[in-house]
């Protein structure tokens, strides 16, 4: 069992060796006729300095949430989780939530994380709440929003109350409306902590893991920011800026499709300079709760009839408690 685990470890590393060594030679290749090609735009010039301006900034809290999610994986168990949340469920909710500020990482690690708790006994409630909350209410996210948006304090604290009220929220709900039946029973979820395998090899392959996809997402995400300011008119933003109702709803959704690591969506929000704050907190706090690949992951390690009925009354949440949240701390209207 250890010499297969050794085993698929070596191949799954040489992979990613491979995967990356051709990216670079590609990279290599079109060097020069893309350099010729973005010197002779304008529009690109503006799009590559947007592009890199997001992903720089974004970079040293990404390499650090991954890190710390590596060490949690390799160091702290679940079960140490479980043993100090309250009995009564309730009180256990609000506990989880606020136990995601000391768990950094992206969304994407915290679901095997919920599952494992749950496959220790944890309500699933409670395991819920921590899964809304660890990835948007940390201190590396709070940090990074701090930065992203100098001299508005207001943002993070909005974001902080708009994420916790929101893992609470839904907590409480699927206390109620949750049934075991929608969840796969216990023991289906998959998570890095393979029996065999010493700490570092788990922190190693936990860190690689959320490195590489959250990497992937944050290339996208500050691809996406540059094509928005270089392909949508000006005029767009304005009408957008002026149509409070319809931002926050825009920006909802932009947050479901882009599905940004919540390491990085910060500064991906803080390039949409034209729109109002209200919409951009909604698109924070919607963002770590919801999205595609959140979808997926959910579906595949709780089962599909858990994510159709969890995501969109997550969505819902969301919405209602990031607007909320702006309302009181941003008032609404900035």
């Amino acid at each position: 069992m250890l010499a297969q685990n050794t085993l698929n470890s070596v191949r799954t590393k040489l992979s990613s060796t491979y995967v990356l060594a051709a990216l670079l030679a590609i990279g290599l290749v079109v060097q020069a006729p893309l350099a010729r090609s973005v010197a002779a735009s304008a529009r690109l010039q503006t799009a590559v300095t947007i592009f890199a301006g997001v992903f720089v900034q974004a970079v040293p809290f990404l390499a650090l949430g991954v890190a710390v999610s590596g060490a949690i994986a390799a160091f702290v168990s679940p079960a140490l989780l479980r043993k100090v949340l309250p009995r009564n469920e309730s009180a256990a909710i609000g506990v989880a939530g606020l136990a995601g500020m000391a768990l950094p990482g992206c969304e994407c690690g915290v679901v095997p994380v919920a599952r494992r708790l749950t496959d220790q006994g944890a309500p699933g409630s409670v395991a819920l709440a921590f899964m809304l909350s660890a990835p948007a209410i940390n201190p590396v996210v709070l940090i990074a929003t701090a930065v992203a948006f100098p001299g508005e304090p207001g943002m993070v604290a909005a974001r902080f109350t708009g994420s916790l009220a929101t893992a609470v929220v839904m907590g409480l709900i699927w206390s109620r409306i949750g049934r075991p039946a929608w969840m796969l029973p216990r023991g289906r979820g998959h998570d890095h902590c393979v029996v065999g395998r010493t700490r570092w090899e788990v922190f190693t392959e936990a860190a690689r893991h959320d490195l590489l996809q959250a990497s992937a997402f944050l290339v996208l995400g500050a691809a996406a920011a540059a094509a928005l300011h270089v392909l949508v008119p000006p005029s767009w933003y304005e009408h957008l800026a002026g149509q409070m109702a319809m931002a926050v709803v825009v920006l909802a959704v932009l947050a479901i499709v882009l599905a940004l690591c919540s390491e990085a969506d910060a500064f991906v929000a803080a390039s949409m300079s034209a729109l109002p704050l209200l919409p951009r907190l909604v698109f924070l706090v919607v963002g770590p709760a919801v999205d595609v690949k959140l979808f997926a992951m959910q579906a595949g390690t709780f089962g599909r009839s858990f994510a159709i009925r969890f995501a969109p009354l997550t969505f819902v949440v969301a919405v209602t408690c990031g607007t909320i949240a702006g309302l009181v701390f941003l008032g609404g209207a900035r």
